[in-house]
């Protein structure tokens, strides 16, 4: 299906696109990347296009003669950051919402994949696709939650407006792996609490580690994203692995790997208490996850380690 293809993905040196772009690659697909990072380690055999997308006009420009666009661009930070900084935030992600989708509808590319988040979700027991507009976004993710389901709302406005889709909507879970953010400041929890571990004697965690969370591994979330496009799904789906797993086994798994102990900061805060995804669509769809979380945890500590003058030398330079 992509042989030979133009295929643009944005956000692509991050750790979903980079192994989006890998597998792309194996599909003998012709990849352009476009970010504003330059990626460290990446194939020569992607175009890579060094440009702000909140530019419309690069936008347009880096659609054309596009067949495929993965649209993967976001600003990923922890829940503080969102909090504390949130026009930093819901502002840009709203300009790249809209900048990408026109200019690949304009380019009439033959399918566009928007990557939404999480965030989306009023915490529950378990979270279903079509109860988000039944509900509001945690207030932990008030304005990224918002903006992406704007990014939603934006290509089923397309598809009801010509009468036709040719979107594809993944809601990726607690994503994981190489090539994560472990920027100290900014860092999610499987990154943020291998960082820590590896910099200290104790592990310090926040809350008191009941909070429960769905993970899923950046290869899995590519894979996912794959199968949605070359499926023509127009629905949103779920991307996660379906079963719950608290921040306490996360903080074993990670100290158990550096010998550490771990001291909980019960007065700090801890998030939504549950957030599961329901896989029921996605699974009708033909799609399952396939990395072990333990296994997947493990090889992105692997990863960190081979890495980490790479790490530190991009933190420093771009902090």
């Amino acid at each position: 299906m992509f042989k030979n293809k133009n295929i643009l993905v944005t956000g692509g040196s991050g750790m979903i696109g980079r192994q989006l772009v890998s597998l792309l690659l194996s599909d003998d697909a012709n990849v352009h990347v476009a970010d504003l990072n330059k990626p460290v380690n990446m194939s020569n055999s992607i175009n890579f296009h060094n440009i702000d997308l909140k530019d419309f006009s690069n936008c347009k420009e880096i659609c054309n003669g596009m067949d495929y666009v993965f649209n993967l661009v976001g600003i990923k930070c922890s829940p503080q950051v969102c909090l504390e900084r949130p026009a930093d935030i819901m502002g840009p992600m709203l300009q790249f919402n809209t900048n990408m989708l026109e200019a690949a509808m304009l380019a009439n590319v033959k399918w566009y994949l928007y990557t939404s988040t999480v965030g989306v979700y009023e915490p529950a027991e378990v979270l279903y696709e079509d109860d988000v507009w039944k509900t509001q976004p945690s207030r932990n993710d008030w304005y990224g939650g918002w903006a992406k389901r704007m990014g939603e709302l934006q290509c089923q406005a397309y598809e009801k407006q010509f009468g036709k889709g040719k979107c594809s909507i993944v809601r990726p879970a607690n994503v994981y792996g190489p090539y994560d953010n472990f920027d100290p400041e900014n860092a999610m929890v499987i990154p943020s609490l291998i960082r820590k571990a590896h910099d200290n004697k104790v592990l310090e965690v926040w809350g008191d580690g009941t909070p429960i969370r769905d993970f899923i591994h950046c290869r899995d979330v590519a894979l996912g994203m794959i199968h949605m496009v070359k499926n023509k799904i127009t629905e949103p789906v779920n991307l996660g692995s379906g079963t719950g797993i608290s921040i306490k086994q996360i903080a074993n798994i990670v100290s158990k790997r550096f010998n550490r102990n771990i001291k909980w900061l019960s007065d700090k805060p801890m998030g939504d208490s549950k957030r599961v995804f329901s896989t029921n669509r996605a699974e009708k769809y033909g799609f399952k996850i396939k990395i072990d979380l333990e296994y997947g945890i493990n090889e992105t500590i692997d990863w960190f380690l081979k890495n980490k003058s790479i790490i530190d030398e991009r933190y420093n330079v771009f902090k």
